[in-house]
C-alpha cells in the first residue's frame, strides 16, 4: 500500500481565485494594478491562463502506483517540488517585506524563489534569509562595469543560479500603470494615498518595513534622489537590448548556471544554446511586454516538442499558472521545471506571514492530488497521460 501524505494549510482559501480576491482586498488598488496587470489590452495576459485549459490529461484508473515523489533534480540540486517563486519587481510595494517572506517560506519548502534585480530587497539580505539557496534575475544594466559588480556579489553570496532576462528590450505599454502613475518615473498622487488609507494592514507594514526601494541598485544611486530622478536613474541604467554579445560576456564571467528568461522562438531557443546557456524560461512576461504574441504555454510547446532542443538545453516555463492542474499540463507537454509569479503575491497579500507558506503547500497538494488521480509516481510520467 502507498504510503499518503497529508498537506495542512488554511481550507478557506484552497484555489489561487480565493487568494487573489482576499489579496484585492488588502492591497492598495495602484499596487494590486501593478501586479494585476499586462500591457495594451491585456490580452495576451488572458490567453497565458486560457490556453491551458486545451490539455487535457488521461487517467490510468487500473494501473497500479507506487509512492508519490514530487522532487526534481536541475542543475545539480534535488528540489522537493517542481515548481518555483518567479521574480517580481516592487514586490515590497504589494505587500510589505514580500521578498523576504517569499524566500524564507521557498527555502524552508526547498523549492527555488528568484530574487529580481528591480525588487525590493537586497541580494545579500535574500541570500542570508533563503541560506544562499536563491536564484537572481538579472535586468542587464547599460554598463558593464555595473553588470559586473552586481555578478561579483552574486559570486560572493554563492548564487546557485544567474537568470538572464531578454524580453524587455523596452518596457510594455501597460495602461493601468500610466493611469495610477507607476510608469517612470514614478509618482504618488492623492487617489494613490486615498486607495492607501483604506487599506490600514498594508500601511501599518509599511511604516514597519520603510518605504520600499529598489535595495541591490542602492550602492549605485546618488543619495536623496526624488522620484523624478529615480525615474531618469532607471531609464539610463536599464535602457538598451540584451543581445547575443552581451550574454557571451556573461558566460565568460558566470561559471554557474545560467538561464536566459523570455525565449519564445526557435531563433532564440538557438542563440541560447550555442552562447553556453543551461537553461531557458519560456515566458512572455506574464503578458507585460507584448500583447500581440502567443501565451507562454503555447510558445513552450512548440519548443518543447524539438528532441533536439531537450537534448541540449533545460527548458521551463513561466506565465499562467493558477493550479496543480495546470502544472500538470506543462509537465505533460514538455516542461521540465515550473515557475510562478501572481499566485505567491496573491497569497501574501492575502495572509501576510504566512501566505507563503500556504501558497506553497496548497499548489503541493493540488499536485499531488492530480498526480494521486492520474495514478503517477513521479513526474517525469506526465507526459504519458497526455491527450494528444
Amino acid at each position: 500500500m502507498s504510503k499518503k501524505i497529508v498537506f495542512k494549510y488554511n481550507s478557506k482559501y484552497p484555489s489561487v481565485a480565493d487568494l487573489k480576491r482576499k489579496a484585492k482586498c488588502r492591497i492598495p488598488k495602484f499596487a494590486f494594478d501593478y501586479l494585476e496587470g499586462g500591457c495594451n489590452e491585456e490580452l495576451n495576459l488572458a490567453r497565458n491562463e486560457n490556453d491551458f485549459d486545451d490539455i487535457l490529461l488521461k487517467p490510468q484508473y487500473l494501473h497500479v502506483a507506487g509512492d508519490i515523489d514530487m522532487s526534481v533534480n536541475l542543475f545539480g540540486r534535488t528540489y522537493s517540488a517542481p515548481f518555483g517563486i518567479s521574480p517580481i519587481g516592487l514586490q515590497g510595494l504589494m505587500w510589505p517585506n514580500a521578498p523576504e517572506i517569499l524566500a524564507k517560506a521557498a527555502a524552508k519548502h526547498d523549492i527555488p524563489y528568484t530574487l529580481s534585480t528591480v525588487s525590493t530587497s537586497s541580494i545579500e539580505r535574500i541570500a542570508d534569509v533563503s541560506d544562499g539557496k536563491a536564484w537572481f534575475q538579472l535586468y542587464h544594466p547599460t554598463e558593464d562595469r555595473l553588470r559586473d559588480d552586481i555578478l561579483r556579489r552574486l559570486k560572493d553570496v554563492e548564487c546557485p543560479v544567474l537568470v538572464v532576462l531578454v524580453d524587455v528590450p523596452s518596457f510594455g505599454l501597460r495602461y493601468r500603470e500610466i493611469k495610477s502613475g507607476l510608469s517612470m518615473p514614478p509618482k504618488m498622487n492623492i487617489q494613490n494615498v486615498l486607495q492607501a488609507m483604506v487599506c490600514p494592514t498594508w500601511g501599518i507594514k509599511t511604516l514597519q518595513h520603510g518605504i520600499p526601494s529598489f535595495a541591490t541598485l542602492k550602492p549605485y544611486m546618488e543619495k536623496g534622489l526624488d522620484l523624478t530622478q529615480l525615474g531618469q536613474f532607471m531609464n539610463k541604467t536599464f535602457t538598451g537590448k540584451v543581445n547575443v554579445e552581451k550574454v557571451k560576456a556573461i558566460r565568460d564571467i558566470w561559471k554557474g548556471p545560467l538561464v536566459l528568461k523570455g525565449v519564445t522562438t526557435d531563433e532564440d531557443m538557438q542563440a541560447a544554446i550555442e552562447v553556453g546557456a543551461d537553461g531557458v524560461i519560456v515566458s512572455n512576461h506574464g503578458g507585460r511586454q507584448i500583447d500581440a504574441g502567443e501565451s507562454s504555454i503555447h510558445s513552450l510547446i512548440k519548443l518543447a516538442s524539438n528532441p533536439i532542443y531537450k537534448e541540449k538545453i533545460k527548458i521551463m516555463l513561466d506565465g499562467g499558472i493558477r493550479s496543480g492542474v495546470d502544472l500538470g499540463r506543462a509537465y505533460a507537454v514538455g516542461s521540465d521545471f515550473n515557475f510562478m509569479g501572481r499566485p505567491f503575491m496573491y497569497g501574501v497579500g492575502a495572509l501576510g506571514d504566512e501566505g507563503a507558506d500556504h501558497t506553497i503547500t496548497m499548489f503541493k497538494a493540488q499536485l499531488y492530488q492530480v498526480m494521486q488521480q492520474l495514478t503517477l509516481e513521479n513526474i517525469t510520467q506526465f507526459p504519458g497521460r497526455l491527450i494528444k
